[in-house]
């Protein structure tokens, strides 16, 4: 699989890395979003595909530089090779203010700590060139300090695990009710109670989305099927909702 265009008008451009998967580690996907000068990479993974993500991503930037690495919150798939990130680039990177103190943990070198920023609860924008990503809160779903990325120049929202599937024949969904059973699972036990499902739903109505792009998985494109996928997450049961199926003595 080669580096996919998901986007691209003038100077902006949007990019799915090819599928670095193997062995028994989740699937993950790397997204990298060019404005000009500067490049974002989006959750970039871990040390296993560390070097194979960064040649490509350095491949696909060209004359740009790359500006922000985005974490999406704390999990291994995303952080576990920042230091590697961070020592071979002049790159700033984002995360929750909630993990500053635990993401050392993946062999932060003291050197590079001052590079790895807090994002507020309450999210922010990141200048990336001309752009002003917006940095949205997506707290439960399913980190405690969790957030997605709108891009309103190609209008994708990387929605990190929400939306995420598991063995999905395909990356692009063309049937939401056939794409379901891929979901359903995944987000019954990893995403916290409809409350916090309800609260992104919410946000996500008031932006144009063209697509929903998952840090797992298929991506959902064209407005009619992000707009199935956001009715969905409004009515989905999941997490807590469930508890008392999970806390039972052994």
């Amino acid at each position: 699989m080669a580096t996919t265009t998901l986007f691209s008008q003038g100077n902006h451009r949007n990019l799915l890395l090819p599928d670095y998967g193997e062995g028994i580690a989740v699937q993950a996907n790397q997204h990298l979003i060019v404005d000009g000068a500067e490049g974002m990479i989006l959750d970039p993974g871990g040390h296993k595909i560390y070097s194979r993500a960064l040649a490509e991503t350095m491949t696909q930037l060209g004359g740009a530089k790359l500006k922000h690495i985005f974490l999406s919150h704390q999990d291994p798939d995303i952080v576990a090779a920042i230091n590697g990130w961070l020592m071979t680039t002049d790159a700033t990177a984002w995360a929750s203010s909630l993990w500053s103190r635990f993401i050392p943990h993946f062999g932060l070198d003291r050197l590079m700590a001052e590079r790895l920023k807090p994002i507020p609860d309450k999210g922010m924008t990141i200048q990336l060139g001309a752009t002003a990503l917006q940095i949205i809160p997506a707290h439960f779903l399913h980190s405690a300090g969790n957030f997605h990325v709108y891009d309103p120049v190609s209008k994708i929202f990387y929605s990190g695990d929400l939306g995420a599937s598991l063995g999905a024949p395909s990356m692009d969904v063309t049937d939401f009710d056939a794409h379901l059973p891929y979901m359903e699972g995944f987000h019954r036990r990893y995403m916290a109670s409809n409350v916090a499902m309800k609260a992104w739903a919410s946000q996500a109505r008031a932006l144009d989305i063209e697509c929903i792009a998952p840090q797992h998985g298929a991506m959902m494109r064209g407005k009619a099927m992000a707009t199935r996928f956001i009715d969905w997450v409004d009515g989905f049961r999941c997490g807590l909702d469930y508890l008392g199926d999970l806390y039972n003595l052994p």
